[in-house]
């Protein structure tokens, strides 16, 4: 009895140890990204870009697949219910981990900490708080916050896609500082911009690239950037954090899921992969272009990121009283 305990002891711990065997052979075929938003759009690039360069790693072609709809769900779910195989994976954003579970509450058909193991975080956009000159006179944020005081809900602001980062980027700033501006919904960012910049709005947060077209052409004033330190493509504007508003972050991010029980070792190759391709100059010259910051992460520490972005936003969420769910 001894001899076969020792014996499927040392069988016990070489299966624990061993890679398993689809790790071993991973991959061999090719591998689908699913985006789940239409062509063309910032997760969209950003998940063509890495494939190419993940796929001249790993020797297997990796196809780009868009499944937009039902705030990012339809992609999500059918990646959620995909095998755990490392063939099909997400390329996801912010709502998809981080905002829907509190956005969509119990109609949210997949959970994001479940259904999921994160693989790498890849790329960060740079949010911009920038005010049309025209109807804002404020020149910093402290201005605008000491104006906002002094006629409280006389100031507004663009909230496209209610429950988007660039909406609750401003909902996180208002809850920060204390003030009352009032939210003018809009379906999509081209309609809030092009209410800005007609100055029938006042505020808006924009992303990076958007942002710094219109700063340097003067139809707008960039008040604050919601970034961790000042962009190199507008480095006359303050971070919000810098001009006095303490710990304020905003950015829209994104980033690769598998379905959760893909084995370890299959992830721990999608990742080295991964941070591989957004460690080589030529593509974090593209992403430059895009005004998208490369931001690659160990699978455990994008995981733990995402937990965090979820615990942060929910309670700004709450706060504002925003719910997508019926």
């Amino acid at each position: 009895m001894r001899s076969i305990l020792r014996l499927w002891l040392a069988v016990l711990v070489l299966a624990v140890a061993a890679p398993s065997a689809l790790g071993q052979q991973y991959p061999n075929r090719p591998i689908r990204f699913i985006v789940p938003y239409p062509a063309g759009g910032a997760t969209d690039v950003v998940a063509r870009l890495v494939a190419e360069r993940m796929a001249e790693d790993l020797g297997q072609q990796i196809y780009v697949e868009n499944r937009p709809g039902a705030g990012t769900m339809i992609g999500a779910t059918a990646v959620a219910r995909s095998p755990a195989d490392g063939y099909t994976l997400l390329m996801g954003d912010t709502g998809t981990y981080a905002l829907n579970p509190t956005l969509y509450g119990s109609q949210l058909t997949y959970d994001p900490a479940k259904d999921f193991s994160p693989v790498c975080r890849t790329g960060r956009v740079p949010l911009i708080l920038t005010a049309n000159p025209k109807t804002i006179s404020a020149g910093s944020v402290k201005e605008l916050i000491e104006a906002a005081k002094k006629a409280p809900g006389k100031i507004d602001f663009g909230a496209p896609g209610p429950g988007s980062p660039i909406h609750l980027a401003m909902e996180l700033f208002k809850q920060r500082v204390g003030i009352q501006i009032t939210a003018i919904p809009y379906k999509g960012g081209a309609d809030a911009l092009n209410d800005l910049l007609g100055g029938r709005i006042g505020l808006l947060f924009l992303d990076a690239a958007t942002g710094v077209t219109h700063i340097k052409s003067g139809a707008l004033k960039g008040l604050g950037a919601g970034t961790d330190k000042r962009l190199p493509a507008a480095p006359d504007v303050p971070t919000i954090a810098e001009a006095g508003v303490a710990d304020f972050e905003a950015w829209a991010w994104n980033g690769l899921a598998a379905p959760t029980g893909t084995p370890t070792d299959v992830v721990a190759k999608l990742n080295a992969a991964c941070q591989k391709a957004l460690g080589l100059p030529a593509l974090r010259q593209k992403f430059a272009d895009l005004s998208v910051d490369p931001a690659p992460s160990g699978a455990e520490e994008f995981r733990a990121f995402i937990a965090s972005e979820t615990a942060k936003w929910r309670t700004v969420i709450t706060s504002a009283g925003i719910s997508l769910g019926n």
